[in-house]
């Protein structure tokens, strides 16, 4: 007899598993009547979920431990549990910041052996040809919170910095779930992490590492020959340092021909010939920290705020408070944003929104001085994604200038 599956969440992940489950069951909260899915499923709305008809759940990994389909399950898996038995060699990227990138730069270098890259972005997990000797899976908190079973070969974690602790519920938890795999992982697997986390038990070979200069040390790499800096200096030595172990090789040609994708720390000119950066992909304290570090050298212009997810923004207020800045705070946190920003003595413009804030900046920056987009919070206060936010921001310069 053919085991019962309940798949939790109708959406961009979960919906492929409905080709390798025959009448694949999906309860969703957004489904208010039954309906039939693709591919021959089932689609019920998550009340009618019963744990006495099912023997297996699959969650979407963005549903939070506390929505009562996760609490009323009795055999819940991930995704990555259910490919768990997929024959191949399977690396996976997790960290606060950079691991898009850091996952699209591993393929951009491991493409002629075949691999595909997916998981939490680009192609879903469930849709990936399960021939490809290589998966390179960007993994989530979420995805690693559920998974019980599967294991990385390679595993490779950028620095944590807090994230996503309304949905974990502290940051301890948040590490801890960044740092599961390692438990799962054999003797015959290799983990690269933050030196920080060295002592995590793990029957992996741990090679841990303090900063991008101690990545190139230990996997024998030029800085000089590679053409990224800052932030995606780390990135790009993480994905070399996977091809040197897979292959042996470095090749500082291919890597600079990779080209980065817009929103993260993205320059752009106005007409005045002013330097503007749309760094709206950061949403957290850490990738504003980066960002603040690459520009510190001018004068920055800040544009700060949106939902910040109930993180603590104190340390990021006692790294700005000695940097020469000034401040524009927009979006639902900004009174917050105000009165730290005050408590730190740190000069701030209060803003209406994002708009409000290039316009100011706009009439006052000089020539040597940057405006810096770097929210350190989420898009969705205000907008539909981060893009939204990016293209607004480089929209509202271009028609100023015209």
């Amino acid at each position: 007899m053919s085991k019962r599956i309940s798949i939790f969440g109708y959406g961009t992940t979960t919906k492929p598993l409905a080709k390798h489950i025959k009448n694949a069951v999906f309860y969703d909260d957004n489904c208010t009547e039954p309906y039939g899915g693709i591919n021959g499923s089932f689609v019920r709305p998550s009340a009618e979920f019963n744990p006495n008809n099912s023997d297996l759940e699959i969650t979407s990994p963005g549903i939070s431990p506390s929505n009562h389909l996760i609490k009323k399950a009795k055999n819940l898996i991930s995704e990555y549990d259910y490919f768990a038995n997929v024959m191949n060699l399977k690396i996976w990227i997790s960290g606060t910041n950079g691991k898009t990138t850091t996952t699209q730069m591993m393929q951009h270098l491991l493409e002629d052996k075949g691999s595909l890259a997916g998981g939490n972005i680009g192609i879903p997990l469930a849709d990936l040809s399960q021939t490809a000797p290589i998966w390179i899976l960007e993994t989530s908190s979420f995805t690693m919170h559920y998974t019980n079973s599967a294991k990385p070969n390679i595993y490779v974690l950028l620095p944590l910095s807090p994230d996503h602790l309304s949905w974990h519920g502290s940051m301890q938890e948040y590490i801890n779930d960044k740092l599961k795999p390692l438990s799962m992982m054999s003797s015959q697997d290799t983990a690269i992490i933050p030196e920080a986390y060295k002592n995590t038990p793990t029957k992996a070979k741990l090679i841990t590492y303090k900063d991008e200069n101690d990545l190139a040390r230990i996997f024998t790499i030029d800085t000089k020959k590679v053409n990224f800096k800052g932030a995606f200096l780390a990135d790009a030595l993480l994905a070399m340092a996977v091809d040197k172990l897979l292959f042996n090789r470095i090749n500082y040609d291919k890597i600079n021909k990779f080209t980065l994708d817009p929103h993260r720390q993205e320059e752009l000119r106005d007409s005045k010939g002013r330097l503007w950066v749309n760094d709206t992909k950061a949403t957290n304290l850490d990738a504003t920290i980066a960002a603040v570090k690459r520009y510190e050298d001018s004068f920055i212009h800040l544009i700060l705020g949106g939902d910040d997810k109930g993180v603590d923004l104190h340390e990021l207020f006692e790294f700005l408070k000695d940097k020469n800045l000034h401040l524009y705070n927009i979006g639902s946190n900004k009174t917050k944003l105000n009165e730290l920003a005050q408590e730190y003595n740190i000069p701030f413009t209060k803003c209406q929104n994002l708009k409000d804030a290039i316009i100011s900046i706009y009439a006052k920056l000089k020539e040597n001085e940057v405006s810096l987009l770097s929210p350190a919070a989420a898009s969705l206060d205000e907008y539909s994604s981060y893009a939204q936010r990016g293209n607004e921001f480089k929209n509202t310069i271009k028609n100023l200038a015209d």
